[in-house]
């Protein structure tokens, strides 16, 4: 079974009031290479967001794999990881829960926005996405690519 690292972001310009803009982005690392995956979910919130972007990273992965999940959201890691209750967002929580199912994931919270370079790509692009509406698949390539090969 590969072992796959999955660095998860969400944004949401405007987190739920008025007219939010959201996006979701996973940037999968295996040996040292990456590659960014994006979805724009329009007028989500932002833990709605964060939802997603560790559902997309799963989802992405062509077979099962052992996954080391970091996430700046203490929502989703928390909650996944069964310390907190699921009170909201069940939709959400399910596409999350059908993602993970066959994998072997291992839950983890990185603090966002301290300079850790492959979680600082994930919420730039989750932010790009947000801001324009769409995903650019070449504006991903080209943040994972100034990583270069890096084990993290």
């Amino acid at each position: 079974m590969k072992q796959v690292t999955i660095v998860s972001d969400g944004s949401s310009l405007g987190n739920g009031k008025g007219s939010p803009r959201a996006a979701a982005v996973a940037v999968l690392g295996f040996q040292g290479y990456w590659k960014a995956v994006g979805e724009y979910l329009g007028s989500a919130t932002n833990q709605q967001a964060e939802i997603a972007a560790a559902a997309i990273g799963l989802e992405n992965l062509k077979e099962p794999c052992r996954v080391r999940l970091l996430s700046d959201s203490r929502y989703v890691v928390e909650t996944m990881g069964g310390t907190w209750k699921r009170k909201t967002n069940h939709d959400w929580w399910r596409r999350l829960e059908n993602a993970a199912a066959r994998h072997q994931v291992e839950w983890e919270w990185i603090k966002g926005h301290a300079g850790h370079v492959v979680q600082e790509i994930a919420d730039k692009a989750a932010r790009k996405i947000a801001a324009s509406g769409e995903v650019d698949t070449a504006v991903l390539d080209d943040l994972v690519a100034d990583l270069g090969v890096v084990e993290i």
